[in-house]
């Protein structure tokens, strides 16, 4: 009968031991171990169980470490973003409030320059009509056309209205302070002939002689000349100077014999002998 080889009881204890490290520390400990730790005594399994405990140790130690450091991080860029976002909306707040003030301000301005359009509008037309009313204005007057200023036009005609009013007195005046006002106007014939017209109605024959002849001495060949001359015949006859009256229809007769002032000249001397 073989012999069982025996193996002590102190070699068995060491493996037992071993076993169970193996299993309570998990693959870490299997593989950190060698294969030969069989082989080893108790001693030396200790020391290379707590040598291994110590670097899982170490790394669970790290590991935390590492993780918290992660997690502060987290937290940190999460301060960070929350920050940043709260930033944004703030600005936006505050882009939104100046575009809202800036919106106000442009209808202000809208409103302003539409009501400096009108003023100007109101302004131009303004301007338009006084400017009309500096403009020279072409006339027409006893056959002939001259340009005058529109409050010469104006006086004139207010003369005139005075006259077919039947205000005599009034319009030889209007005619005078339109004479003295525009020595040289275009309307001088007419307003010296129809202020003679005047002043024979008013019966002041003596000063409508002078309109005539004033007449007559400026513009002797104009188309009223001779119906002067003969209104001069007039007022002489009324003043009771016949002869003067003679020499101004002869007169007449002779510088204007074709006009109906000169034939009414011919047959009043006819009628006079």
């Amino acid at each position: 009968m073989a012999k069982t080889t025996a193996i002590p009881l102190r070699a068995r204890r060491a493996d037992l031991s071993l076993a169970m490290l193996v299993c309570a520390g998990g693959l870490a400990l299997a593989v950190a171990l060698p294969a030969q730790a069989a082989l080893f005594g108790d001693d030396e399994a200790r020391k290379a169980i707590l040598e291994l405990r110590g670097k899982v140790d170490v790394n669970r130690q790290a590991s935390d470490s590492a993780l918290t450091e992660l997690r502060r991080q987290q937290d940190e860029q999460g301060g960070n973003s929350r920050r940043a976002v709260l930033d944004l909306a703030n600005q936006l707040d505050s882009l939104r409030t100046e575009l809202a003030q800036l919106r106000g301000q442009n209808e202000q301005l809208t409103r302003d320059v539409t009501e400096l359009q009108r003023q100007q509008k109101s302004v131009l037309s303004v301007l338009d009509e006084r400017l009309r009313t500096l403009e020279p204005v072409r006339v027409s007057q006893d056959g002939v056309d001259f340009t005058v200023q529109p409050r010469e036009k104006a006086e004139f005609e207010a003369a005139m209205s005075a006259l077919r009013a039947a205000d005599f007195d009034k319009a030889a005046d209007l005619y005078a302070q339109f004479l003295r006002r525009y020595p040289e106007s275009g309307y001088l014939p007419a307003a010296l002939y129809w202020q003679g017209n005047a002043r024979y109605a008013s019966r002041d024959y003596k000063p409508a002689i002078d309109s005539y002849r004033a007449l007559i001495a400026k513009l002797p060949g104009h188309a009223r000349a001779p119906e002067a001359m003969l209104a001069i015949a007039n007022c002489q006859q009324e003043l009771k100077d016949a002869k003067a009256a003679r020499r101004t229809l002869e007169d007449l007769v002779k510088s204007h014999p074709k006009s109906e002032a000169g034939v009414a000249a011919r047959d009043r001397l006819a009628r006079m002998q």
